[in-house]
């Protein structure tokens, strides 16, 4: 079956949502089964660090880098915010999510607080990251080191219909464990 007659715009090696209202996104097609989407964002960087990037050509989250001007100790069950120098202006209907990085996590027990934060597309302010120390030894964090990953996501907004009742499911109000664990 010709990838033309199933969907048009699959003939063009690059797609723009532009016509859908969407200019910020735009979609490479690589094959059939794999598109390679990118969205512009706008970016002020007052860090002395380069740009987030992404490490790997398929990393979902962008490494953030914490942007201090001398190195910040982070004591056990100690939690600090810590600066990235990063501002950034969302599309609308689209966040950025923060979140730990594993590495940090298994090897020294530092994770983002309200993981995974959230910054919604109409903040300005600087992005800091909320980092605890969840080991029972001090890190130190420095100037320039990775401290978490940003995810870039869409969302709804919800209107409510309120309800007397729920429809009933299997699970009902099941929750917390209620399945087990093996």
């Amino acid at each position: 079956m010709e990838t033309k007659k199933q969907v048009p715009f699959l003939n063009k090696k690059y797609f723009s949502f532009h016509k859908l209202g969407i200019p910020e996104i735009s979609c490479t097609f690589v094959n059939l089964k794999q598109f390679i989407y990118s969205m512009k964002v706008k970016i002020v960087n007052k860090s002395q660090h380069p740009l987030p990037r992404y490490q790997t050509t398929l990393s979902a989250g962008i490494d953030i880098c914490a942007n201090l001007s001398e190195p910040v100790e982070l004591k056990p069950m100690e939690r600090k915010l810590i600066p990235t120098g990063l501002y950034i202006a969302l599309p609308k209907g689209f966040e950025a999510q923060i979140r730990p990085r594993s590495g940090l996590a298994i090897k020294h027990g530092i994770t983002v607080l309200n993981t995974p934060g959230t910054i919604d597309a109409d903040y300005r302010g600087e992005i800091g990251i909320i980092l605890i120390n969840l080991s029972d030894e001090s890190f130190v964090i420095k100037d320039g080191e990775r401290i978490s990953q940003m995810i870039i996501t869409s969302h709804e907004q919800v209107i409510w219909e309120p309800e007397d009742n729920l429809d009933e499911t299997e699970r009902g109000a099941g929750g917390f464990g209620h399945t087990g664990v093996s």
